[in-house]
């Protein structure tokens, strides 16, 4: 086992939240046979969530070292929204004119907003960002198919 300024059950907490809270919204795409489902959601909310505690782990090593040693956190996020931006790129395609997957693309970006939200522990933040964006996959989805394309 190593040792963390993070507890082991806080840590497990965050990853757990991380995967469950994705899971809602992977569940909505999922339904809706859209490329990126459960797994998909779940594993990019994870991954993020684990690089975020891992930088924290870092970034309180390296306090309590040598201070000439510095992490910057932000630089974290930064990958991690590179990355899954990479990935949402890739469930955008366009076929003849007509562009598809913008919002599959956005909930796999919002989905490691939500892992990077439990990673640092902000659980209300996380449950806040995945209630509204199930509001908008939802009912804002079933308002657009119903009232716009109508």
């Amino acid at each position: 086992m190593f040792e963390s300024e993070i507890p082991f059950m806080e840590m497990a907490i965050r990853l757990l939240a991380a995967a469950g809270l994705a899971l809602l919204l992977g569940l909505e795409r999922e339904l809706r046979g859209k490329p990126a489902g459960l797994r998909s959601h779940m594993l990019v909310s994870l991954g993020a969530a684990a690089f975020i505690i891992m930088g924290m782990h870092i970034l309180l090593a390296t306090a309590e070292g040598d201070p000439s040693a510095r992490i910057d956190p932000t630089r974290i996020v930064e990958g991690i929204i590179g990355g899954i931006g990479f990935l949402g790129a890739g469930c955008i395609i366009q076929s003849r004119g007509n562009v598809q997957g913008i919002t599959t693309g956005a909930s796999i970006w919002i989905a490691g907003a939500i892992g990077v939200a439990c990673g640092i522990g902000t659980l209300a933040l996380a449950g806040m960002v995945t209630l509204l964006a199930l509001i908008i996959v939802t009912v804002l989805g079933r308002f657009e198919r119903e009232v716009i394309e109508d």
